[in-house]
């Protein structure tokens, strides 16, 4: 028996037989220049794939509910790859690069396709980074039609398989999720990418960064994939093939066990009473945290608006309605989850991806993840930053809303948010437009900076809002998504430690809410630490809430505290 270890992705347990899907065909792709009289025909043959890819998109549209919540993240999906095909920006600007270079339709497109999905890995935020795959794949889709290359049929993949892939588009992942695999093995796909967050909604196990995995196994053999350990077990005798059996019956009469705790409050065993909330990112998986029985919306992060709209693009011009867009993704939440806590993220991305939303020159930032951001961004350009506030204030009305604002590092910049603030509200005023003046703003405490100075930022701020991810990230120095130096990301860092125990006593010297949104929030074993360290109000991953729950009426504060002090 062959073990290989991976990243864990999307938790359960699988026993299958393997199925390697193999790398798809590379595209020979030239570059050669054309005749000003050849640009019709070329710019003909992109909009008839186009077209033809299109098609087969609204076909699989045609096939999904439209009330089923699972379905919703699949139309999602489809929904944002037709917008991509169609954005007039993406469009007139390879347009304009294909007449001017004069240089073949294959080349100009995959010129500037890839120069779209390299804006959005180098972003600095890690749910924009995932949907650079969703442009090569679409993209790629059209390149094959024009190329007339017939890649992988994905639906030869047989029932209660393990698929073992170096990467998987998210269409392939939807398709895959109606065959009842037992799992997926990848290479490349990060926690927030639609190939994890779809295997999550549909249960399959799924474990990421396995390197050359497809190279290491080969069809036929009989495989174990465990989702929560991220291991793969390849070959394994009789004996530990039992033993997961086992496990996977007892997971199963584990969740049915689960669903005593969807409405019931989320209480240790000594009646300390906790709120569990939940991290979304699209309006459609509100109601997935409703229906997992969430005390509110922990975290809704918007970048999403920045990119269905209109596809990749944030051209000032095709963003000119973009408040009234976002009052209604806003509204629609807020409705939703009726009077239960809603906390919406200002924006929270990089400026090489959005700075032509505001017709400032493009710029690359060899360190994005330190760079324009977040935070600095919306201060930096503040008509977009004003334009998102008016939303979100306008649609106050409709809920219990918290706003909060992203990787603050200083009072100052919490003040200058705050005059911007004053300006949006006194705006609405005058224009008569009702909205909650007394709207909570808090920030996320995501840097060192910010951790530090807590004290400071509690006395201007209305709540506070622990990012562990990248709190761990930035006093660490470590990227988690990169497989050199990944095994040195560790929560559990003494130095990380510190860092939240001060902003927790902080927090509570100042009588201010405190909640933690990262991973953290959602794995037992730093659940019961921070429960420890006096953290009672924690937003995870929708389908998490209910075994929390289970969690902490195993335990006591006391117990809770003995784990922490260790």
């Amino acid at each position: 028996m062959e073990v290989f270890l991976g990243i864990p992705a999307a938790d359960g347990i699988g026993i299958g037989t393997a199925f390697v899907i193999p790398d798809p065909v590379k595209r020979a792709i030239t570059q050669h220049h054309i005749k000003i009289d050849q640009l019709n025909d070329g710019w003909s043959r992109f909009e008839y794939a186009s077209q033809n890819v299109i098609f087969e998109l609204n076909s699989y549209l045609d096939s999904l509910s439209r009330t089923d919540p699972k379905d919703k993240i699949q139309r999602e999906v489809f929904e944002t790859y037709i917008l991509m095909l169609e954005d007039p920006v993406f469009l007139k600007e390879t347009r304009e690069f294909y007449e001017k270079e004069l240089f073949n339709i294959e080349y100009s497109l995959n010129f500037k396709a890839e120069e779209y999905a390299q804006r959005l890995r180098q972003s600095g935020n890690e749910y924009l980074s995932e949907r650079a795959q969703d442009i090569t794949d679409v993209f790629g889709r059209v390149l094959d039609e024009m190329l007339d290359i017939h890649p992988f049929d994905i639906n030869s993949v047989p029932d209660g398989a393990v698929i073992f892939a170096n990467a998987l588009s998210s269409s392939d992942t939807i398709i895959l999720s109606k065959r009842k695999i037992a799992g997926l093995a990848l290479q490349e796909g990060g926690v927030s990418s639609h190939v994890v967050i779809l295997a999550r909604n549909y249960g399959i196990p799924t474990i990421t960064g396995l390197e050359d995995i497809n190279k290491k196994v080969h069809n036929g053999e009989t495989v174990i994939i465990d989702g929560s350990s991220a291991e793969v077990l390849v070959s394994p005798d009789i004996t530990t093939i039992n033993e997961y059996k086992a496990k996977i019956r007892e997971e199963y009469q584990h969740k049915l066990e689960l669903k005593k705790y969807l409405d019931k409050p989320a209480v240790t065993q000594d009646g300390t009473k906790f709120q569990l909330f939940a991290n979304i990112g699209t309006p459609e998986e509100a109601e997935i945290a409703k229906a997992e029985g969430a005390d509110g919306i922990g975290l809704f992060r918007t970048e999403f608006l920045y990119m269905s709209q209109n596809g990749v693009s944030l051209n000032a011009a095709a963003r000119s309605f973009s408040e009234q867009t976002q009052f209604e993704a806003y509204k629609q939440v807020l409705e939703i989850m009726g009077d239960k806590p809603v906390t919406i993220r200002t924006l929270d991305a990089g400026g090489d991806k959005l700075i032509n939303a505001v017709d400032m020159p493009m710029f690359e930032e060899k360190n994005p993840l330190m760079g324009l951001r977040a935070i600095r961004l919306s201060l930096e350009c503040p008509n977009v930053f004003k334009t998102q506030l008016r939303a979100l204030y306008r649609a106050s009305v409709y809920g219990n809303l918290r706003i909060m604002l992203p990787l603050i590092s200083s009072v100052e910049q919490v003040k200058e948010a705050q005059a911007l603030i004053k300006q949006v509200k006194d705006e609405l005023t005058a224009e008569k437009i009702d909205f909650k003046a007394d709207t909570p703003v808090g920030i996320m405490i995501e840097t060192a900076a910010a951790a530090l100075t807590s004290d400071c930022l509690a006395k201007i701020s209305d709540f506070f809002s622990l990012g562990t991810n990248d709190l761990t990230q930035y006093t660490l120095g470590v990227d988690r998504e990169n497989q050199h130096v990944a095994g040195l990301y560790n929560e559990f860092n003494l130095a990380v430690l510190r860092l939240i125990q001060t902003t927790i006593t902080a927090a509570q010297d100042a009588n201010l809410p405190i909640s933690v949104c990262g991973e953290m929030a959602g794995r037992p074993d730093s659940i019961m630490v921070l429960a420890g360290m006096g953290i009672r109000n924690l937003s995870m991953s929708p389908k998490m809430i209910s075994s929390t729950k289970e969690l902490l009426s195993r335990f006591t504060i006391d117990e809770f505290k003995a784990i922490s002090d260790n």
